[in-house]
């Protein structure tokens, strides 16, 4: 098949594929936790006021499922609704409003399918009848997916995406968890040491008869601890009820301290066992006996940082907030508090906050690894790059092998245009994690926005050993290889990128590059048009449709493509460049001129550009302004031949005879041997 068919098939089903994009989103269109706790008063209120917040949540989920559903986004609804099921599958109101959005999603998805149906099966006849679609091509959009089917395979991609994500973010917090995990165990320790010590003094100023039953208390809260670990729930609720019922009278502050040791290891308890029953009870049960010894002695600072953490847990951020500020403020040396506090401060993006307790917590520990990690991490967020820098740079003296501290040094680097600084450390944090793939893929692309395009093609395989189907890493390889004219093989990295992303408009347009560079003109032209389905907005794939098809003579479709770009960027330089190059094929020269002008209105200094506007000018008949387009190439690019030919000519044009004789002379003189010179000898004849 020639080069002119296969764009002319590409044409056709760039056509075909638009009316069916169009059928379907028209179709569209139209159809368009809190917790409890046990026992006493406080566990009452707790779980009154958690069931009313449950409550409040429920009815703020029915809300907006049905808002979703009102706007014919019916699958964001039935996520809510499967959720709110998931909770309470007797919930009645929840199951009538999924059943009416299951019933609309498959009347819209077959409303969709059938509109496509009906749109391309006039597509086909319309084309059959014009005769330019190949029998091929027709069979080839005939077998085509459905527009329901497409939606649901791309919400099903989404889904597997968001996943994908999520999952992939949780590995990174849990690798930077693990690597502070030594120190921060280290200063819980010598926090407890602290507060032990500061119960054993107290304990030496009583009589020996109370000292004989706190110890006593002591031991069984001990025990009970040590039957928790051993996950003995029962033994140890024995144990903590005993130590309770034999507190002395009147020593509100002592049972205090003992419920607070309570709530910390059920607590702990939870953490070994995350979403579990006994997890989820030994939870509850910490609130419970957190909030008793808040009541009985609200100057405690632990019982409130075990509340933040619960609440913390179950992302009411507000709540832990205010728990773990009330633990800093009754015991601001503890380091640790200040550490949490900070965090969840992050998780609420209350970023100046963050960094005023991370700061609080270098201040108190300067040899504290963990805490200026965490201070880079806010003060990134609040673009202080550069004390973020020194921030990651502390964390790594500290502990040389601290690999996510220096892939964020990388990542700061490279963001600041130190391309040989970034690739070190990420060297670095790959020298401690071999096989971090984003600190792979993060070198690659460093080494790559350095030109060494070489070692970002061995970083991103070395990446893709680890991780073979990452789309973002398959995608940067193509990149890479379309870079080094590997562009056979960059189809096939840009392909594995779009199969794992369909929804991806950089993706498909990467793929339509790597397509056309290898001359199949039909694919890249059916990327191109999946680029632009994607994403409206997207120029480059508007621009490089009308390059191609202007290359290959198909002036109204280069003209319809260019002019869709124009409309969304009327100062992009190609866009410009190219409707120039179209208007000249057309001999519409005023609208030549005028595009040619403001693409060099954006590069001034582009020689090729205002070489066009020259001719453009002469073919408007403005010779005046060609030949001092002409002189200004000169002065940039003094052996430009063609344009000193051009510039005879156009003296020529104007009766400046003495002026074209120079420039021909001179053009003759200096290059005898190039090819223009027989005309340029035919108009010197001529003068």
């Amino acid at each position: 098949m020639d080069r002119k068919k296969k764009i002319i098939i590409g044409v056709a089903a760039l056509g075909l594929a638009l009316l069916v994009a169009g059928g379907f989103f028209f179709v569209k269109k139209v159809s368009a936790g809190g917790f409890s706790f046990f026992g006493r008063n406080a566990a009452a209120n707790a779980g009154n006021d958690a069931d009313a917040a449950a409550a409040k949540l429920r009815q703020n989920t029915l809300r907006l499922a049905q808002d979703y559903f009102d706007n014919g986004e019916f699958g964001r609804a039935l996520d809510l609704l499967d959720r709110l099921l998931i909770e309470n599958a007797g919930d009645e109101e929840a199951r009538a409003l999924r059943a009416r959005a299951l019933e609309a999603a498959k009347a819209a998805e077959k409303a969709a399918a059938d509109l496509a149906a009906e749109t391309a099966e006039r597509a086909i006849a319309a084309a059959r009848a014009a005769g330019s679609v190949s029998s091929a091509a027709v069979a080839q959009a005939a077998q085509q997916p459905s527009a329901a089917e497409i939606a649901a395979r791309e919400r099903a991609e989404a889904e597997r995406l968001r996943v994908a994500e999520e999952i992939r973010q949780r590995l990174e917090a849990e690798a930077a968890a693990r690597a502070a995990a030594e120190a921060e165990r280290k200063a819980a320790a010598e926090a407890e040491q602290a507060r032990r010590k500061a119960q054993e003094e107290e304990l030496a100023r009583l009589s020996a008869e109370k000292q004989a039953q706190m110890r006593a208390v002591n031991d069984l809260v001990s025990q009970g601890v040590a039957l928790l670990e051993r996950n003995d729930i029962s033994g140890a609720q024995n144990a903590f009820t005993e130590a309770l019922s034999r507190v002395p009278a009147g020593e509100a502050h002592f049972e205090a301290q003992k419920r607070a040791d309570i709530a910390e290891a059920w607590y702990d308890a939870a953490a070994r066992q995350p979403n579990t029953d006994i997890g989820r009870n030994a939870q509850k049960e910490a609130g419970a006996q957190a909030r008793a010894a808040v009541a009985l002695d609200p100057t405690q600072a632990l019982p409130h940082y075990t509340l933040g953490k619960i609440f913390r847990d179950i992302r009411q951020l507000d709540n832990a907030i205010g728990e773990m500020q009330e633990a800093v403020k009754l015991d601001p040396t503890n380091s640790q508090y200040s550490l949490d506090l900070g965090r969840v401060y992050f998780s609420n993006r209350r970023y100046a906050d963050a960094r005023r307790s991370f700061e609080t917590v270098t201040n108190l520990k300067p040899d504290f690894e963990p805490g200026w990690y965490n201070l880079g991490g806010s003060l990134r967020q609040l673009g202080q790059n550069d004390d973020a820098l020194k921030a990651y740079r502390k964390a790594v003296a500290l502990k040389p092998d601290y690999a996510v501290a220096h892939r964020e040094i990388g990542r700061i680097l490279s963001a600041k245009g130190d391309t040989r600084g970034a690739i070190d450390a990420f060297n670095q944090a790959l020298q401690y994690t071999p096989n971090d793939i984003a600190s792979l893929r993060e070198m690659g692309a460093a080494q790559s926005a350095a030109g060494n395009n070489t070692e970002a093609e061995a970083s991103f395989n070395r990446a893709l050993q680890v991780s073979p189907n990452d789309v973002q890493t398959n995608y940067n390889m193509a990149v890479v290889k379309i870079a080094l004219n590997k562009n056979a093989d960059a189809v096939s990295f840009a392909r594995r990128a779009v199969d794992g992303a369909p929804g991806n408009a950089a993706y498909a347009y990467t793929l339509g590059q790597a397509n056309e560079n290898t001359g199949k003109l039909e694919e890249a032209i059916a990327a191109y048009t999946t680029a632009i389905n994607l994403d409206p907005k997207y120029v480059k794939p508007r621009i490089n449709l009308g390059n191609l098809f202007l290359d290959n003579g198909f002036t109204s479709e280069a003209m319809k493509s260019l002019s869709d770009a124009y409309r969304l960027e009327p100062n992009n330089f190609e866009v410009n460049n190219n409707l120039g190059r179209v208007y000249a094929k057309q001999e519409n020269w005023a609208s030549s001129v005028e595009h040619y002008e403001k693409a060099l209105s954006v590069e001034p200094g582009h020689g090729t550009v205002r070489f066009n506007l020259a001719r453009a000018y002469v073919g408007a008949g403005d010779f005046t302004k060609a030949r001092d387009a002409y002189r200004e190439l000169l002065r940039i690019e003094q052996d430009n031949w063609e344009a000193i030919l051009q510039l005879g000519k156009t003296y020529a044009s104007l009766g400046e005879s003495d002026a074209a004789k120079r420039s021909l002379q001179d053009l003759m003189k200096r290059n005898p041997a190039y090819p223009g010179n027989a005309e340029a000898e035919r108009i010197l004849a001529g003068l």
